[in-house]
């Protein structure tokens, strides 16, 4: 069983973020693949006994984008994860360790065809409830910088705004969040459906799924 540690934060200028990667040198942490579009379906009882205690059952399904000197795009793939709060913080909010850090133990497995694993879901009597899309492209720091090591910087383009996940050892978090111009004030612990219930809220409109909104073709 693996243990993430991660936090996000908010990006304001997107073109000034990517600058500062490039300067920092980051590369694809993913061989082959750039940007990988990323739809997600949260599943929970119907009295939502997983929510209530901090744990979270998601199939979700991965499609990269063509990369330019490929000949074909790589197929999708289609992730199981199941997270819930490490040993000590099963009454904390999201299952967030002590700290300034959000840790908690993950397993994840691919599967074969998520439409078959949701059938079986729905006949445990289990059902997706909540879905959700964003972009993410997945960097690395160059080996040179030996403090990254480990470190994931995922930068998700979302329907409520651009985050980076930094996932990875806690003092490559600070490290790297310090190096982009964030103090631990900055640090978002909050997951997408948080997130997303506060921007609804703020917005005075009524929680559906947090997904992208489908552009109308043009009328010739």
């Amino acid at each position: 069983m693996a243990e993430e540690t991660e936090i996000k934060l908010r990006i304001r200028d997107t073109k000034a973020f990517t600058r500062l990667l490039k300067r920092l040198g980051a590369v694809s942490a993913i061989a082959g693949v750039a940007r990988v579009h990323e739809e997600n379906l949260i599943f929970d009882t119907p009295e939502g006994g997983l929510a209530k205690h901090a744990q979270l059952l998601r199939i979700r399904t991965e499609t990269p984008e063509k990369v330019a000197k490929a000949r074909v795009a790589k197929p999708p793939r289609v992730v199981l994860t199941f997270k819930r709060p490490i040993a000590g913080t099963a009454g904390l909010t999201e299952g967030v360790a002590p700290g300034h850090h959000k840790v908690r133990e993950e397993i994840e497995v691919e599967v074969a065809d998520g439409a078959v694993l949701t059938k079986i879901f729905e006949g445990l009597g289990m059902r997706g409830w909540f879905r959700y899309e964003k972009y993410r492209t997945t960097y690395k720091l160059p080996a040179s910088k030996r403090w990254a090591a480990g470190l994931l910087i995922e930068f998700d383009e979302t329907p409520i705004g651009t985050f980076v996940e930094l996932e990875g050892p806690g003092t490559a978090i600070d490290r790297a969040a310090q190096e982009f111009g964030y103090s631990r004030r900055d640090y978002v612990l909050r997951n997408y459906l948080t997130l997303y219930i506060e921007d609804c809220r703020r917005r005075g409109e009524q929680p559906t799924d947090m997904v992208f909104e489908k552009r109308k073709p043009s009328k010739k």
